[in-house]
């Protein structure tokens, strides 16, 4: 029977999967919503400003989305090898 333990660990990974994927489909649009709510904290700024935060933003959103997503992959993979070769 597999450990309570591993499942929990490989459901770890599919959230984490999750997250990561919506992070990187709508990272544009948390990105662009982070740097609007910054502007009207500014009260306005220079374009040029403006799109080098929202880069930067979008660029944060995408990183991150793109890290959850690994690390939730990686989770999976392994231990579902290890409850392959527990089965044995």
């Amino acid at each position: 029977m597999i450990s309570d333990k591993l499942k929990g660990i490989i459901i770890i990974g599919f959230l984490l999967s999750i997250v990561g994927i919506i992070l990187l489909f709508f990272g544009v649009n948390f990105g662009t919503s982070l740097a609007d709510n910054w502007l009207a904290k500014q009260g306005g700024a220079d374009t040029s400003y403006y799109h080098i935060i929202t880069r930067g933003y979008i660029n944060t959103f995408l990183a991150a989305g793109s890290i959850f997503l690994g690390v939730g992959l990686i989770t999976i993979l392994i231990f579902y090898f290890k409850i392959l070769k527990d089965k044995e």
